[in-house]
């Protein structure tokens, strides 16, 4: 089975080229100056819109966490003269998916529309920005959501483990408040407060919009400055500052009346900017970004039994980046599974990754984008993230070189650089066995 996907993706990575010149990125300004991303694509009646602007839950005022998280949620529960059941209702007979969430860094927003019912769907976008109603009783349901999501979380241990550790690394940082706030913050926050976050995020100038599908440039300009052109021009929230990775390990533990542990370890990341992307983006798939074909996979699992699951993964932030590793194991057997996942580090650390290892994870990496390009949401959510990481439109023509470009010893050298056992931090929520927290 192995042998068989290699082939497939292999044979799948030639014709990629041909793909990414397919995807043709136009870049356009509008009469307003809003600038955007379009890839024109007629073969399906549908837009699909994906857009961001500056300014998410780490920029919550003082005293308010959630207070973003919330607004999203809200931006769509009522807007101009519709109430919340009115608003659904429109969407729904314009066959019209509207969205908002917010990141650390940004308030995201989507719309997927028929492109018949283009007006209708940029209509209501335009609405649930410029005229949310943030009305009483949907304000309250909405703050009862979060606080109980908030009391489910806290329930689970893998949930504990994932606030536990950004609290951790972030101390002191704005990254470290939870996005959904705290019970104390949610009900302080009123519907005047929500008012002016969004007044204070949503400007037309600290927008950025990826659109794919059936719709012209002319026309999406014209969309863009009807939607987004009654925003106001004004100053985004600002950045918080760099983080100060830390500089010795450590280990938390949170108990839990639970017979397996959740847990997670962490290392300081790279930036998406950052030359030794590339190589840092295959030696993790080899720890254990790959799935089955991972190390961490073969030595934690299959040889060993000592999780379901174990995997890795590149985060990244406007301010920070983290390498993640995450697996669940039984109480007695959690100090196995992190000998194993440290002697993993310090093996690839120290020799390093086989020719076969460095062949297939480009291979699969190679590949992988194209295959999750299965919608035209899908495409613009991916334009949209290209534009926030500052690559340029045809980087998916140059993408594929730049992974067959990493060498050996450019892996080598990033795990050097990364896998580092004085900057682990290590967080652990059960009753795991023969582990306790650092003083």
């Amino acid at each position: 089975m192995k042998r068989l996907i290699a082939a497939f993706l292999a044979a799948f990575v030639l014709l990629l080229p041909t793909m990414a010149a397919a995807i043709d990125i136009k870049q356009i300004t509008t009469p307003l100056g809003i600038k955007a991303w379009l890839v024109e694509d007629k073969s399906t009646p549908v837009i699909a819109l994906s857009f961001s602007f500056v300014g998410g839950t780490a920029s919550d005022p003082a005293g308010f966490s959630g207070a973003t998280d919330l607004m999203a949620n809200l931006l769509t529960d009522g807007a101009g003269t519709l109430g919340a059941q009115a608003f659904r209702q429109r969407q729904e007979d314009a066959a019209a998916s509207l969205g908002f969430s917010a990141s650390l860094d940004r308030m995201n927003g989507s719309l997927r529309v028929l492109s018949a019912n283009r007006d209708e769907g940029f209509e209501l976008l335009r609405l649930a920005m410029v005229e949310p109603r943030f009305e009483p009783t949907m304000l309250e349901q909405r703050r009862a959501q979060t606080i109980a999501s908030l009391n489910q979380a806290a329930q689970r241990p893998a949930s504990v483990a994932g606030r536990t550790l950004m609290t951790t690394l972030f101390a002191g940082h704005p990254y470290a408040a939870d996005p959904e706030g705290t019970r104390e913050d949610l009900t302080k926050i009123t519907a005047d407060l929500l008012k002016k976050r969004a007044a204070a995020v949503l400007l037309r100038n600290g927008v950025t919009i990826a659109a794919v599908g059936d719709i012209t440039e002319a026309e999406l300009a014209r969309q863009i400055d009807r939607t987004f052109g009654s925003l106001p021009v004004g100053t985004s929230p600002a950045l918080p500052p760099q983080w100060e990775p830390p500089t010795k390990p450590r280990t938390v533990v949170v108990e839990r009346p639970v017979p397996q542990s959740a847990m997670l370890m962490a290392l300081p990341g790279i930036a998406r900017d950052d030359p030794d992307w590339y190589a840092a983006l295959v030696m993790n798939h080899v720890l254990g970004g790959g799935g089955q074909q991972s190390r961490l996979f073969n030595e934690v699992r299959e040889k060993r039994g000592l999780a379901y699951s174990v995997s890795s993964g590149l985060r990244t932030y406007k301010r920070a980046a983290l390498l993640v590793v995450q697996t669940g194991s039984a109480n007695e057997r959690v100090a196995e599974a992190i000998r194993v996942i440290k002697a993993e580090m310090v093996r690839l650390r120290n020799d390093g990754v086989t020719d076969q290892e460095l062949t297939d994870a480009k291979t699969y990496l190679s590949g992988a984008l194209a295959l999750s390009l299965d919608s035209s949401s899908a495409i613009a959510a991916l334009l949209h993230s290209m534009q926030i990481d500052g690559l340029s439109p045809d980087h998916l023509t140059r993408r594929a070189a730049l992974i067959a470009a990493v060498k050996l010893e450019d892996v080598r050298k990033v795990a050097r650089r990364l896998l580092r056992d004085e900057a682990l931090t290590t967080v652990v929520v059960g009753k795991p066995v023969g582990i306790a927290s650092d003083p």
